[in-house]
């Protein structure tokens, strides 16, 4: 075997070697190691330092649930985890900025085009890499935390948008203009669409909050919980869901308990052709309140979620809006 030292020492004080003992040679040479240990080792600190925010040019951004990420002022190579970030790019005109979506990304038609990484739950790494994405934009409503981390091992910037609520919805807008370089851009559109907003609660001051009851499915029945985006649509087009007091954004309800809260007003998803049987005798069912409507303007915390309000307040107070 080969001997790893030719030096071994028994104690501390046998360590102490004199430098002054050494020959000339020998103190030249340490000299010369000494010196290229050190600017070894400043180049590793230098590298190091390149990912610093200022350094390298990267900005420090914090996001939605506030993670703090280096990014490019302008990134040119997006990848969207979300149909809801997709459609915020493409209406903060940054579509062609965008290499990548999920197979659920459908709306602009544009979208169709771009690579597909996956769906929402299982994005390919692989496939975002090979893009040579320099942002990739994440939804906490389908990314998971090791997904994160593993983008993070190759250098590759996640901001996670977390909204809450149609506000938190316009808000993420501004957010996602400012990360990408669009802040102009993402002002006009927050603005028009607030005022939107407030054109509608405006004409809805006054007016009585008929119950409503939203079914996402019916085998087993599917509501919406305190958390659900559709929960603060129809706070906001003046009604009040009668499962708003559950936890979760999507929980199982009891056709039982649904029945009993007598809903005047029922939300189908379009995928829901029929009422349950039990549910025609309510008062939506006996008059003819009950809507399907486009699930996507619902879910999708992006620019449309207001058509979804509009559309939602025009179902509930057809007396202040007219009738479709």
């Amino acid at each position: 075997m080969r001997e790893t030292s030719q030096l071994t020492f028994s104690s501390a004080e046998q360590r102490r070697v004199s430098f002054a003992h050494w020959s000339q040679r020998d103190q030249r040479a340490f000299a010369a190691l000494v010196c290229v240990f050190a600017l070894s080792v400043a180049v590793v600190f230098s590298a190091c330092g390149s990912r610093s925010p200022g350094a390298s040019g990267l900005r420090q951004i914090t996001d939605e649930i506030g993670r703090a990420i280096l990014v490019k002022p302008e990134p040119q190579r997006i990848v969207s985890l979300a149909p809801s970030i997709t459609e915020t790019l493409f209406a903060l005109g940054l579509g062609d900025r965008v290499v990548g979506v999920t197979t659920y990304c459908d709306y602009p038609p544009e979208a169709a085009a771009k690579d597909q990484v996956g769906d929402t739950l299982r994005p390919s790494i692989e496939r975002i890499v090979a893009l040579k994405t320099d942002l990739v934009i994440a939804s906490t409503a389908s990314q998971l935390q090791q997904f994160v981390h593993n983008l993070d091992e190759v250098a590759i910037p996640v901001y996670v948008s977390d909204p809450r609520g149609v506000d938190g919805a316009l808000e993420s807008i501004t957010r996602i203009g400012e990360l990408t370089g669009a802040t102009a851009r993402a002002r006009e559109l927050t603005t028009s669409l607030r005022v939107r907003v407030e054109s509608v609660q405006a004409r809805l001051s006054g007016t009585e909050r008929p119950r409503v009851l939203c079914i996402l499915g019916s085998e087993p029945l599917i509501t919406i919980g305190a958390r659900s985006f559709i929960t603060d649509l129809i706070n906001q087009a003046g009604g009040r869901s009668i499962s708003e007091d559950l936890a979760g954004d999507y929980p199982q309800y009891s056709l039982e308990t649904a029945v009993a809260k007598r809903p005047e007003v029922i939300f189908l998803e379009t995928g829901e052709a029929d009422l349950p049987e039990r549910l025609k005798h309510t008062t939506a069912g006996q008059f003819g309140r009950v809507f399907h409507i486009d699930e996507n303007l619902l879910i999708r915390p992006g620019p449309r979620i207001v058509d979804g309000l509009e559309q939602m307040a025009r179902k509930l107070h057809p007396e202040v809006f007219g009738v479709e």
